[in-house]
Protein backbone atom coordinates (compact mmCIF):
# COMPACT_ATOMS: atom_id res chain seq x y z
CA UNK A 1 0.00 0.00 0.00
CA UNK A 2 2.85 2.39 0.58
CA UNK A 3 4.52 1.25 -2.25
CA UNK A 4 2.12 1.91 -4.60
CA UNK A 5 0.88 5.20 -2.75
CA UNK A 6 4.75 6.73 -2.47
CA UNK A 7 6.82 5.37 -4.52
CA UNK A 8 4.69 5.40 -7.92
CA UNK A 9 2.81 8.65 -7.28
CA UNK A 10 5.64 10.54 -5.23
CA UNK A 11 8.65 8.60 -7.13
CA UNK A 12 10.39 8.14 -3.44
CA UNK A 13 13.19 5.47 -4.84
CA UNK A 14 13.56 4.21 -1.24
CA UNK A 15 10.19 2.10 -1.33
CA UNK A 16 11.23 0.41 -5.01
CA UNK A 17 14.18 -1.28 -2.73
CA UNK A 18 12.99 -4.57 -1.22
CA UNK A 19 16.11 -4.42 1.42
CA UNK A 20 14.19 -1.19 3.09
CA UNK A 21 11.01 -2.22 3.21
CA UNK A 22 11.70 -5.33 4.40
CA UNK A 23 13.10 -3.91 7.53
CA UNK A 24 10.42 -1.66 8.26
CA UNK A 25 8.15 -4.42 7.62
CA UNK A 26 9.80 -6.44 10.76
CA UNK A 27 9.84 -2.60 12.53
CA UNK A 28 6.49 -1.93 12.21
CA UNK A 29 4.98 -5.63 12.59
CA UNK A 30 6.94 -5.55 15.99
CA UNK A 31 5.76 -2.05 16.72
CA UNK A 32 2.37 -3.47 16.35
CA UNK A 33 2.26 -6.45 18.28
CA UNK A 34 3.42 -4.61 21.04
CA UNK A 35 0.71 -1.88 21.06
CA UNK A 36 -2.06 -4.61 20.34
CA UNK A 37 -0.90 -7.62 22.94
CA UNK A 38 -1.75 -6.22 26.31
CA UNK A 39 -5.52 -5.95 24.74
CA UNK A 40 -5.80 -9.18 23.06
CA UNK A 41 -3.96 -11.36 26.02
CA UNK A 42 -6.44 -9.55 28.00
CA UNK A 43 -9.34 -10.63 26.36
CA UNK A 44 -8.29 -13.80 25.70
CA UNK A 45 -7.55 -14.38 29.61
CA UNK A 46 -11.28 -13.44 30.37
CA UNK A 47 -12.52 -15.85 27.74
CA UNK A 48 -10.42 -18.90 28.82
CA UNK A 49 -11.34 -17.89 32.58
CA UNK A 50 -14.68 -17.63 32.26
CA UNK A 51 -14.85 -21.32 30.30
CA UNK A 52 -12.57 -22.34 33.36
CA UNK A 53 -9.50 -22.56 31.59
CA UNK A 54 -7.75 -24.98 29.42
CA UNK A 55 -4.39 -27.47 29.48
CA UNK A 56 -3.49 -29.45 26.31
CA UNK A 57 -4.04 -32.90 26.22
CA UNK A 58 -1.07 -34.97 26.77
CA UNK A 59 1.33 -33.06 29.10
CA UNK A 60 3.11 -33.20 32.17
CA UNK A 61 1.00 -32.86 35.17
CA UNK A 62 2.68 -29.63 35.53
CA UNK A 63 1.53 -27.66 32.94
CA UNK A 64 -1.94 -27.84 35.45
CA UNK A 65 -0.47 -24.80 36.46
CA UNK A 66 -0.75 -23.09 32.99
CA UNK A 67 -4.37 -23.48 32.76
CA UNK A 68 -5.69 -20.15 32.90
CA UNK A 69 -2.75 -18.62 30.22
CA UNK A 70 -4.61 -17.75 27.29
CA UNK A 71 -4.15 -19.79 24.69
CA UNK A 72 -4.76 -18.29 20.45
CA UNK A 73 -2.12 -15.66 20.69
CA UNK A 74 -1.25 -16.54 17.17
CA UNK A 75 -4.07 -14.04 16.48
CA UNK A 76 -1.67 -11.39 17.66
CA UNK A 77 1.10 -12.87 15.04
CA UNK A 78 -1.60 -13.16 12.19
CA UNK A 79 -2.68 -9.54 12.78
CA UNK A 80 0.31 -7.72 13.04
CA UNK A 81 1.72 -9.52 9.85
CA UNK A 82 -1.15 -8.83 7.73
CA UNK A 83 -1.16 -5.10 8.75
CA UNK A 84 2.35 -4.77 8.43
CA UNK A 85 2.36 -6.21 5.04
CA UNK A 86 -0.42 -4.55 3.32
CA UNK A 87 1.53 -1.43 4.08
CA UNK A 88 5.05 -2.79 2.71
CA UNK A 89 4.64 -5.14 0.59
CA UNK A 90 3.67 -4.70 -2.96
CA UNK A 91 -0.02 -5.66 -3.57
CA UNK A 92 0.05 -6.62 -7.31
CA UNK A 93 2.13 -9.61 -5.96
CA UNK A 94 0.62 -12.88 -7.06
CA UNK A 95 2.98 -15.01 -4.66
CA UNK A 96 2.50 -12.24 -1.76
CA UNK A 97 -1.18 -13.39 -1.68
CA UNK A 98 -0.91 -16.85 -1.85
CA UNK A 99 1.34 -16.67 0.86
CA UNK A 100 -1.15 -14.12 2.68
CA UNK A 101 -4.01 -16.81 2.04
CA UNK A 102 -2.06 -19.68 2.87
CA UNK A 103 -1.46 -17.95 6.55
CA UNK A 104 -5.14 -16.83 6.79
CA UNK A 105 -6.93 -19.80 5.59
CA UNK A 106 -4.19 -22.10 8.30
CA UNK A 107 -5.08 -19.04 10.86
CA UNK A 108 -8.62 -19.43 11.16
CA UNK A 109 -8.76 -23.17 10.76
CA UNK A 110 -6.52 -23.54 13.77
CA UNK A 111 -8.27 -20.40 15.60
CA UNK A 112 -11.33 -22.87 15.12
CA UNK A 113 -9.71 -25.76 17.20
CA UNK A 114 -8.71 -23.56 19.71
CA UNK A 115 -12.04 -21.78 20.29
CA UNK A 116 -13.93 -25.42 20.64
CA UNK A 117 -11.07 -27.06 22.72
CA UNK A 118 -11.73 -24.10 25.11
CA UNK A 119 -15.24 -24.15 25.01
CA UNK A 120 -15.96 -27.83 25.29
CA UNK A 121 -12.57 -29.22 26.07
CA UNK A 122 -12.20 -31.14 22.98
CA UNK A 123 -11.41 -29.31 19.76
CA UNK A 124 -12.56 -30.42 16.06
CA UNK A 125 -11.27 -33.80 15.26
CA UNK A 126 -8.16 -35.05 13.88
CA UNK A 127 -9.97 -36.39 10.86
CA UNK A 128 -11.59 -33.18 10.16
CA UNK A 129 -8.75 -30.82 11.05
CA UNK A 130 -6.65 -32.69 8.20
CA UNK A 131 -9.33 -32.65 5.76
CA UNK A 132 -9.50 -29.45 5.89
CA UNK A 133 -6.08 -29.05 5.92
CA UNK A 134 -5.63 -30.78 2.56
CA UNK A 135 -8.47 -28.99 1.32
CA UNK A 136 -6.61 -25.76 1.84
CA UNK A 137 -3.24 -26.69 0.70
CA UNK A 138 -4.79 -28.59 -2.52
CA UNK A 139 -6.09 -24.86 -3.36
CA UNK A 140 -2.46 -23.26 -2.73
CA UNK A 141 -0.73 -25.85 -4.85
CA UNK A 142 -3.36 -25.93 -7.77
CA UNK A 143 -2.98 -21.95 -7.65
CA UNK A 144 1.03 -22.41 -7.97
CA UNK A 145 0.94 -24.89 -10.37
CA UNK A 146 -1.06 -23.16 -12.61
CA UNK A 147 0.54 -19.95 -12.21
CA UNK A 148 2.27 -19.83 -16.01
CA UNK A 149 5.57 -18.51 -14.44
CA UNK A 150 5.71 -21.25 -12.05
CA UNK A 151 7.05 -24.76 -12.82
CA UNK A 152 7.12 -28.46 -11.38
CA UNK A 153 10.99 -28.39 -10.95
CA UNK A 154 12.12 -30.25 -7.86
CA UNK A 155 15.93 -29.00 -6.96
CA UNK A 156 18.24 -30.77 -5.09
CA UNK A 157 20.55 -29.20 -2.26
CA UNK A 158 24.00 -29.69 -2.65
CA UNK A 159 24.06 -30.95 -6.08
CA UNK A 160 23.69 -28.06 -8.82
CA UNK A 161 22.57 -30.01 -11.72
CA UNK A 162 20.12 -32.49 -10.07
CA UNK A 163 16.47 -31.08 -11.07
CA UNK A 164 13.35 -33.72 -11.51
CA UNK A 165 10.66 -32.20 -13.01
CA UNK A 166 7.88 -34.22 -10.99
CA UNK A 167 4.72 -32.68 -13.49
CA UNK A 168 1.27 -32.59 -12.30
CA UNK A 169 2.67 -35.30 -9.08
CA UNK A 170 4.22 -32.05 -7.71
CA UNK A 171 0.46 -30.62 -6.55
CA UNK A 172 0.70 -33.86 -4.42
CA UNK A 173 4.26 -32.84 -3.47
CA UNK A 174 3.38 -29.27 -1.80
CA UNK A 175 0.40 -30.54 -0.27
CA UNK A 176 2.39 -33.03 1.55
CA UNK A 177 4.64 -30.29 2.28
CA UNK A 178 2.45 -27.27 3.62
CA UNK A 179 0.08 -29.97 5.60
CA UNK A 180 3.36 -31.63 7.30
CA UNK A 181 5.12 -28.61 7.98
CA UNK A 182 1.90 -27.10 9.69
CA UNK A 183 1.38 -30.16 12.14
CA UNK A 184 5.24 -30.16 12.47
CA UNK A 185 4.50 -26.74 14.30
CA UNK A 186 1.91 -27.24 15.90
CA UNK A 187 3.34 -30.09 17.43
CA UNK A 188 6.31 -28.19 18.56
CA UNK A 189 3.98 -25.97 20.56
CA UNK A 190 4.23 -27.16 24.21
CA UNK A 191 6.62 -24.85 26.06
CA UNK A 192 7.23 -21.38 26.71
CA UNK A 193 8.94 -19.83 23.77
CA UNK A 194 9.47 -23.12 22.37
CA UNK A 195 7.88 -23.14 18.84
CA UNK A 196 8.21 -19.52 17.66
CA UNK A 197 11.89 -19.52 18.80
CA UNK A 198 12.43 -22.16 15.94
CA UNK A 199 10.11 -20.51 13.90
CA UNK A 200 11.64 -17.01 13.57
CA UNK A 201 14.92 -18.71 12.58
CA UNK A 202 13.02 -20.46 9.85
CA UNK A 203 11.67 -17.47 8.93
CA UNK A 204 14.60 -15.91 8.92
CA UNK A 205 16.24 -17.94 6.99
CA UNK A 206 13.45 -17.97 4.13
CA UNK A 207 13.50 -14.20 3.67
CA UNK A 208 16.90 -14.58 2.68
CA UNK A 209 16.16 -17.62 0.55
CA UNK A 210 13.21 -15.93 -1.51
CA UNK A 211 15.59 -12.76 -1.70
CA UNK A 212 18.34 -14.80 -3.28
CA UNK A 213 15.85 -16.74 -5.52
CA UNK A 214 14.19 -13.50 -6.75
CA UNK A 215 17.23 -12.49 -7.71
CA UNK A 216 18.94 -12.74 -11.25
CA UNK A 217 22.24 -12.25 -10.67
CA UNK A 218 22.97 -13.95 -6.69
CA UNK A 219 20.48 -17.25 -7.85
CA UNK A 220 22.78 -17.26 -11.30
CA UNK A 221 26.34 -17.34 -8.77
CA UNK A 222 24.63 -19.52 -6.43
CA UNK A 223 23.09 -21.96 -8.96
CA UNK A 224 19.80 -21.51 -7.92
CA UNK A 225 16.60 -21.29 -10.08
CA UNK A 226 15.43 -18.08 -10.23
CA UNK A 227 11.69 -17.49 -9.41
CA UNK A 228 10.53 -13.93 -10.63
CA UNK A 229 8.41 -12.26 -8.20
CA UNK A 230 9.83 -14.52 -5.37
CA UNK A 231 11.45 -11.48 -3.70
CA UNK A 232 8.93 -10.09 -2.43
CA UNK A 233 7.92 -12.43 -0.32
CA UNK A 234 11.16 -11.17 1.64
CA UNK A 235 9.30 -8.73 2.92
CA UNK A 236 6.65 -10.36 3.61
CA UNK A 237 8.52 -12.62 5.31
CA UNK A 238 10.54 -9.63 7.55
CA UNK A 239 6.95 -8.75 8.51
CA UNK A 240 6.47 -12.35 9.70
CA UNK A 241 9.67 -12.03 11.69
CA UNK A 242 8.61 -8.73 12.91
CA UNK A 243 5.36 -10.07 14.26
CA UNK A 244 7.47 -13.10 15.56
CA UNK A 245 9.30 -11.43 17.79
CA UNK A 246 6.70 -9.50 19.17
CA UNK A 247 4.79 -12.50 20.25
CA UNK A 248 7.92 -13.91 22.01
CA UNK A 249 7.80 -10.66 23.59
CA UNK A 250 4.74 -12.22 25.10
CA UNK A 251 5.35 -15.82 25.36
CA UNK A 252 9.22 -15.98 26.78
CA UNK A 253 9.22 -17.50 30.23
CA UNK A 254 6.69 -17.47 32.30
CA UNK A 255 5.02 -17.48 29.38
CA UNK A 256 1.58 -14.96 29.21
CA UNK A 257 -0.20 -16.22 26.27
CA UNK A 258 0.40 -19.28 23.94
CA UNK A 259 0.21 -18.72 20.17
CA UNK A 260 -2.53 -21.86 20.04
CA UNK A 261 -2.90 -24.16 16.93
CA UNK A 262 -3.90 -20.09 15.46
CA UNK A 263 -0.62 -19.50 14.90
CA UNK A 264 1.29 -22.65 14.86
CA UNK A 265 -1.07 -23.49 11.76
CA UNK A 266 -0.70 -20.76 10.24
CA UNK A 267 3.10 -20.48 10.85
CA UNK A 268 3.98 -24.21 9.52
CA UNK A 269 1.32 -23.25 6.55
CA UNK A 270 3.21 -20.54 5.52
CA UNK A 271 7.31 -21.91 5.93
CA UNK A 272 5.52 -24.60 3.67
CA UNK A 273 4.06 -22.15 0.82
CA UNK A 274 7.08 -20.12 1.09
CA UNK A 275 10.16 -23.02 0.54
CA UNK A 276 7.23 -24.13 -2.61
CA UNK A 277 7.62 -20.79 -4.29
CA UNK A 278 11.94 -20.18 -3.22
CA UNK A 279 12.26 -24.37 -4.48
CA UNK A 280 13.70 -25.07 -1.36
CA UNK A 281 11.42 -27.89 -0.18
CA UNK A 282 14.06 -30.16 0.93
CA UNK A 283 16.35 -27.71 2.50
CA UNK A 284 13.10 -26.73 4.83
CA UNK A 285 13.52 -29.68 6.74
CA UNK A 286 16.96 -28.68 7.07
CA UNK A 287 16.20 -25.45 8.63
CA UNK A 288 13.08 -26.82 10.29
CA UNK A 289 14.79 -29.89 11.82
CA UNK A 290 13.27 -29.44 15.54
CA UNK A 291 10.10 -29.39 13.94
CA UNK A 292 10.65 -33.00 11.81
CA UNK A 293 12.29 -34.21 14.90
CA UNK A 294 9.60 -34.08 17.24
CA UNK A 295 7.37 -34.89 14.67
CA UNK A 296 9.02 -38.27 14.10
CA UNK A 297 9.54 -38.47 17.69
CA UNK A 298 5.31 -38.74 17.84
CA UNK A 299 5.52 -41.05 15.03
CA UNK A 300 7.92 -43.37 16.68
CA UNK A 301 6.20 -43.47 19.91
CA UNK A 302 3.01 -44.69 18.70
CA UNK A 303 4.42 -47.70 16.44
CA UNK A 304 6.70 -48.52 19.23
CA UNK A 305 3.83 -48.59 21.66
CA UNK A 306 1.58 -50.45 18.66
CA UNK A 307 3.85 -53.36 18.78
CA UNK A 308 5.76 -53.76 21.81
CA UNK A 309 2.81 -52.43 24.15
CA UNK A 310 6.21 -49.80 26.01
CA UNK A 311 7.01 -46.33 25.38
CA UNK A 312 10.02 -45.26 23.39
CA UNK A 313 10.03 -41.96 25.47
CA UNK A 314 9.01 -41.36 28.56
CA UNK A 315 6.32 -38.92 27.20
CA UNK A 316 5.92 -37.49 23.60
CA UNK A 317 6.41 -34.93 21.93
CA UNK A 318 10.37 -35.21 22.65
CA UNK A 319 10.19 -32.23 24.45
CA UNK A 320 7.90 -33.61 27.09
CA UNK A 321 10.30 -36.38 27.83
CA UNK A 322 13.19 -33.95 28.34
CA UNK A 323 11.16 -32.39 30.92
CA UNK A 324 10.23 -35.78 32.29
CA UNK A 325 13.68 -36.05 33.14
CA UNK A 326 13.94 -33.45 35.20
CA UNK A 327 15.24 -30.91 33.24
CA UNK A 328 13.98 -27.08 33.61
CA UNK A 329 11.78 -25.70 30.82
CA UNK A 330 13.83 -22.50 30.22
CA UNK A 331 17.04 -24.83 29.18
CA UNK A 332 15.27 -26.66 26.92
CA UNK A 333 13.54 -24.17 25.16
CA UNK A 334 17.39 -22.43 24.93
CA UNK A 335 18.86 -25.26 24.29
CA UNK A 336 16.57 -25.92 20.71
CA UNK A 337 17.25 -22.41 20.27
CA UNK A 338 20.94 -23.25 19.86
CA UNK A 339 20.02 -26.52 17.41
CA UNK A 340 17.96 -24.52 15.53
CA UNK A 341 20.89 -21.90 14.70
CA UNK A 342 23.07 -24.48 13.87
CA UNK A 343 20.41 -26.03 11.31
CA UNK A 344 19.89 -22.88 10.12
CA UNK A 345 23.47 -22.17 9.36
CA UNK A 346 23.85 -25.79 7.41
CA UNK A 347 20.89 -25.02 5.69
CA UNK A 348 22.09 -21.93 4.44
CA UNK A 349 25.78 -23.15 3.89
CA UNK A 350 23.85 -25.54 0.75
CA UNK A 351 23.88 -22.64 -1.31
CA UNK A 352 27.31 -22.13 -1.73
CA UNK A 353 28.15 -26.05 -1.56
CA UNK A 354 26.18 -25.86 -4.56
Amino acid sequence: MLYHLLYQYFDINLFKYITFRGFYALITSFLISLIIGPYIISRLKLFQKKEGGYVRQYTPDGHELKKHTPTMGGILIVLSVLISALLWCRLDNFYVWITVFSMLSFALLGGWDDYKKIKTKKGISSKTKFIIQVLLSSFIAVSLYLYPDFNSVLYMPFLKNVHIDLGVFYILFMVFIIVGTSNAVNLTDGLDGLAIGPSLIAIASFAFFAYVAGHSKLAGYLHLPHIAGSGELTVFMMAFLGAGLGFLWFNSFPAEVFMGDAGSLSIGAVLGTVAIITKQEIVLAIVGGIFVVETLSVILQVAYFKMTGKRLFLMAPLHHHFEKKGIEEPKIVTRVWIISILLAIIALSTLKIR
